[in-house]
């Protein structure tokens, strides 16, 4: 059973989801549906795209053919126990992050996994805040937490506009300068389109700045 503080809600109050690049696919297996819809809404509230499969039998296949960047799976599974679907999972995928599930946690079967490599051992129940916690740890060693691309974006826009405004230049003066359109330069600081580096380089030669300077610490 999921712990009973997570009941009323998936996302805690005032926790911020996990910020990625883009959608990071996770497969969840387990037998107990009520986990698995727990965890769908839970890691879909995190910003990740969720498969659900009940069927551990069918779980190799689905990773043969797809992308999945985190597997969340249950130790104690009718037909297939966890510990022989993670060994047939690393047979065709040894870089994949793995997260083993169980309500009957053991020092034999922690032991086991950690031999074939799982990214976390979690015992059943936890809270939102645990599970945040070790995929945001995973999924940073994996080099997946990263900024949205449209924020990155947006950052630029508004430092380009800083610098600018800082410097008492106007768009049209920048053009001159970088010899880019007005209209490109305005939609690059509205994080509306995003530039070139080459267009980039351009503005903080005009700003005499350094490239660098433009991503604002990211």
């Amino acid at each position: 059973m999921v712990a009973p503080q997570v009941a009323a809600g998936v996302v805690a109050a005032g926790a911020v989801p996990l910020k990625t690049a883009a959608k990071l696919s996770v497969l969840v297996i387990d037998d107990d549906q009520d986990i698995r819809e727990y965890l769908q809404d839970f890691l879909n509230a995190e910003g990740f795209e969720v498969t659900t499969l009940a069927d551990p039998t069918a779980a190799v296949e689905r990773i043969r053919d797809e992308v999945f960047h985190l597997v969340v799976l249950d130790l104690m599974m009718p037909k297939l126990s966890g510990l022989d679907l993670l060994q047939q999972i690393r047979a065709v995928d040894d870089d994949i992050a793995v997260i083993i599930l169980t309500g009957y946690p053991s020092l034999e079967t922690a032991s086991a996994s950690i031999q074939h490599e799982v990214s976390a051992y979690i015992h059943k129940p936890f809270t939102p805040a645990e599970f945040r916690e070790v995929i945001a740890r995973i999924a940073k060693k994996k080099g997946l937490v990263l900024r949205r691309e449209d924020e990155l974006h947006a950052a630029i826009g508004r430092q380009i506009r800083e610098l600018r405004k800082n410097r008492l230049l106007t768009l049209k003066q920048m053009a001159r300068r970088t010899n880019l359109s007005v209209s490109l330069l305005s939609q690059i600081e509205r994080a509306e389109s995003s530039a070139s580096v080459s267009s980039l380089f351009k503005v903080a030669t005009a700003l005499d700045v350094r490239l660098t300077d433009l991503f604002a610490g990211y």
